[in-house]
């Protein structure tokens, strides 16, 4: 019991130090620092790529809004970019997890955790390899993510579709909202 709640609170603690370090400011920042290799997020994953990959489906998706463009505020948009950190988790991409986590990762660093990068090293550490392995490959359940309004939905634990099981003191419960043209995760339970 002790374990799961320090598991508990550092993961909390971590998305809340992951929004300060890494929020939209600093991925935007790095967006326009570097151009994406990577398909637009939009893109359909039947489109046919302009260019073959020796490591077709191995790529990570964009976790960045497409060039300059706002991203759609839809319950579908907001479940791309839970997966998007489902599956950063899982590959331990630090990169992607901070930037989706970031306004929520900014209310824990004001509550004195660290910032993003370090603190998510740590949840890394707490995430079993099957649960890893697990979450790369993770989605989300349409009908089981509540939507407050558009530009707030919830994420609950129990829309988690995966191979692994998890609890509230190892995954929890995530708030996605609509801010600076796309979800990002606000708060976790």
């Amino acid at each position: 019991m002790k374990t799961q709640a320090m598991v508990s609170a550092a993961v909390s603690a971590c998305v809340v130090l992951a929004a300060c370090a890494c929020g939209p400011e600093k991925a935007e920042e790095d967006a326009a620092a570097k151009p994406s290799q990577q398909p637009p997020a939009s893109a359909s994953a039947q489109e046919p790529s302009a260019a073959p990959s020796a490591s077709a489906g191995t790529e990570k998706p964009s976790a960045a809004p497409t060039g300059n463009q706002p991203a759609p505020m839809t319950k579908e948009r907001a479940i791309q970019r839970y997966e998007q950190y489902l599956h950063g988790l899982g590959r331990e991409d630090i990169g992607t997890v901070c930037e989706v986590a970031g306004p929520g990762a900014k209310k824990a660093q004001d509550q004195g955790f660290g910032p993003c990068t370090s603190t998510y090293v740590i949840v890394f550490q707490m995430i079993s390899p099957e649960q890893k392995k697990a979450l790369q490959t993770a989605t989300v359940d349409p009908q089981r993510v509540v939507v407050r309004t558009l530009d707030k939905i919830e994420m609950p634990l129990e829309a988690v579709r995966s191979s692994a099981t998890f609890t509230e003191s190892d995954l929890g419960s995530y708030t996605l909202e609509y801010l600076k043209n796309d979800y990002y995760i606000t708060d976790g339970k």
